[in-house]
């Protein structure tokens, strides 16, 4: 059952679809948000998660990207930005001023960033995501959505798992030292998941799956972050279920944590 937090009410409430078996989600993006960037993909990350997971259930996932106001420049810019965070493309793409849904149905879930307002005629879930704040990048109005760091070295998976760090409903602060343990993290996992896929496989223990799926049911990324660091140095658990545990968990959180497998 997947639970979020309904900006409306202030409490979780359970995700049902208009439409058995069908997810319809939005995801809002305002001309601000294309502006800092960051905060815009922040809203796309979220609604990747969302997807991700319900998928994992058995529903069918279809979402658009509702942008308002930005230059094409940016729009593509923030597209180009979440492509390189592993965010799978939007089912359709539409403005406010479009039809209210382009899913062929009403939509189920709407995200959209803290402060945004949403038509209160508007149904279904509403979800807010925290702004976000890239620390180095440029904030000015017109800097390009979705500017990622560069250079030689840089992952920007690493930003993805920093974004996932923060609970999303709550702000994100990116700090070069928070980016810096991420690209950290991902190596170490990454090396630990090859290491691991050479043992036999084994199933994730029962504890271990069921805190993975309350976790992920209430896309609460920071819980199953730490369920990862918790597992990877535990000498009890085998090492083919640690593997099954991060590939499970890696279908939603989208690290790529297999690359370096075989290399």
């Amino acid at each position: 059952m997947l639970r979020l937090l309904d900006a409306r009410t202030g409490s979780p409430a359970e995700v049902r679809p208009a439409r058995p078996g069908v997810l319809r989600v939005c995801a809002h993006v305002q001309q601000d948000e294309a502006g800092s960037g960051i905060t815009a993909l922040r809203v796309l990350l979220v609604a990747d998660l969302l997807a991700r997971t319900a998928e994992l259930t058995g529903l069918q996932v279809l979402t658009t990207l509702e942008i308002s106001g930005p230059p094409v420049d940016q729009a593509a810019a923030l597209e180009s930005a979440a492509n390189a965070l592993g965010i799978h493309p939007p089912t359709a793409r539409t403005s406010a001023h479009d039809a209210p849904s382009p899913l062929g149905g009403p939509i189920d879930v709407h995200l959209l960033s803290q402060g945004a307002s949403l038509d209160q005629g508007q149904g279904g879930l509403v979800v807010s995501v925290g702004a976000a704040h890239l620390g180095g990048t440029d904030s000015r109005p017109d800097a390009a959505a979705g500017r990622l760091p560069a250079g030689q070295g840089h992952d920007p998976l690493a930003v993805r798992l920093a974004l996932m760090s923060f609970p999303s409903h709550q702000p994100a602060d990116l700090a070069d030292d928070g980016l810096s343990g991420a690209r950290e993290t991902l190596a170490y996992w990454r090396q630990q998941v090859a290491r691991w896929a050479e043992s036999p496989s084994q199933p994730m223990p029962v504890h271990i799956a069921d805190a993975a799926s309350a976790a992920f049911n209430d896309l609460d990324t920071v819980s199953a972050l730490a369920l990862l660091r918790g597992l990877a140095p535990d000498a009890s658990v085998p090492a083919g279920a640690k593997f099954e545990t991060f590939a499970y968990a890696d279908r939603i959180l989208g690290l790529d944590l297999a690359r370096d497998i075989g290399h």
